[in-house]
């Protein structure tokens, strides 16, 4: 009978694995996105300030 306690504990864990998985797919998929966006707003403030210099 220990053992089957076992197996439900660990079906509940693997249950909320699943669950925490797939709260991270939106991350994983609109980070690629931010990171461009972030990259493209910094290569145009630094030419806004080479022009800021001349």
């Amino acid at each position: 009978m220990r053992k089957n306690k076992r197996r439900k504990a660990d079906n509940r864990m693997e249950k909320w694995d699943v669950l925490e998985f797939l709260t991270w797919i939106p991350e994983i998929f609109t980070f690629p996105v931010r990171l461009v966006a972030w990259l493209v707003k910094g290569i145009g403030r630094l030419i806004g300030s080479i022009f800021d210099w001349v």
